[in-house]
């Protein structure tokens, strides 16, 4: 394939994901047409199915996309082995990426959000390994209330601000009930 065709495919998916995000915010996706997102992207018919099936499609691999990038903000842990509970670049990230970070809730996506592995360590150091699942849930639930409050509020807050938030819930964590 030839640069300028690449430059031009990478356009149109651009385009076509931009008023995909823009649709999603106001319509349920089964509102959405490939008409629709065609005739707003000024793209032909022809485009969008070169690229995608469907809506549904489009909406997996925007999906897929985010979750791409959130895996690789924390690659050198994995490789590392070293869990360093570093959510700053993740609430960063979602600053810079609102739109996204929006529709990957309103699509409800959000039972699989992001963080596929748990530090049971530190769970197990401050639960005395008792019901570490279900403190990995809440600690989700807990996350992702955080994220989608912030993202509702419109990120007014920095991601220094939501860094400090979460760890204020778990830096006295010796408190009686």
């Amino acid at each position: 394939m030839n640069k300028p065709n690449n430059k031009r495919k990478k356009e149109s998916i651009q385009k076509i994901e931009k008023v995909f995000l823009n649709l999603i915010q106001s319509k349920e996706i089964k509102e959405i047409t490939v008409t629709e997102i065609c005739k707003e992207a000024r793209i032909n018919r022809s485009t969008f199915y070169a690229n995608y099936l469907d809506v549904y499609d489009l909406t997996d691999k925007i999906v897929a996309k985010i979750e791409s990038n959130v895996y690789h903000l924390y690659e050198e842990e994995r490789e590392t082995k070293h869990n360093t509970n570093d959510f700053l670049k993740l609430f960063r990230h979602i600053k810079d990426n609102q739109i996204f970070y929006k529709t990957y809730f309103k699509l409800n996506r959000d039972k699989h959000f992001i963080i596929r592995e748990y530090d049971t360590n530190l769970a197990k150091y401050f639960y005395n390994d008792k019901y570490i699942d279900y403190h990995i849930e809440f600690f989700m639930a807990g996350l992702n209330a955080i994220i989608k409050k912030w993202l509702n509020n419109g990120c007014i807050e920095s991601p220094e601000e939501i860094d400090k938030i979460l760890k204020d819930e778990y830096k006295n964590k010796n408190i009686n009930l």
